[in-house]
């Protein structure tokens, strides 16, 4: 007489398990960064208004009476966002993001600035009032403490 078993080996158990372990190594890390990403890109999209505002500057401002640092009316200081300590501009209306409540405290306090440039890619001055602003660059740094480059959202490669 033959004898008929159900379910799995031992074996076969402990190599299902193995896969499992494996793919949740590489997954984990990799969510991770991704999460932190989509919150970078909130950030970012925190300042849009500023990039509206510096942008109207530029076009229409007045070359002999620039805003100054912290003044192009595009309320710097303390954001009321989740992620964003606060917004501020450069002199030369350059906007620069503080991060806030990350999980990871590298990420805390980091910076993204966003450069005002020409259509051809060339970094605006206050001098360069009046103008058209063509794109605004968006980049790790600002201040000392820049956020990793490998967080940075799409828009910011």
């Amino acid at each position: 007489m033959k004898r008929h078993t159900h379910g799995f080996t031992l074996i076969e158990l402990m190599i299902v398990v193995a896969i499992i372990g494996i793919m949740a190594a590489v997954a984990l890390p990799v969510y991770k960064d991704y999460t932190i990403k989509a919150k970078m890109a909130e950030v970012v999209m925190a300042a849009s208004q500023c990039r509206t505002t510096v942008a109207e500057v530029y076009q229409t401002g007045n070359k002999t009476s620039p805003p100054g640092a912290n003044n192009w009316g595009c309320g710097e200081g303390p954001a009321a966002t989740r992620y964003v300590e606060t917004v501020g501009t450069t002199t030369d209306g350059a906007i620069i993001i503080t991060t806030r409540n990350f999980d990871d405290d590298a990420l805390n306090g980091a910076t993204i600035q966003l450069v005002p440039q020409s259509a051809t890619g060339t970094a605006l001055t206050v001098n360069d009032i009046p103008t058209q602003v063509g794109q605004f660059k968006c980049s790790a740094g600002g201040s000392a403490k820049a956020v990793p480059a490998k967080y940075l959202p799409g828009s910011c490669k």
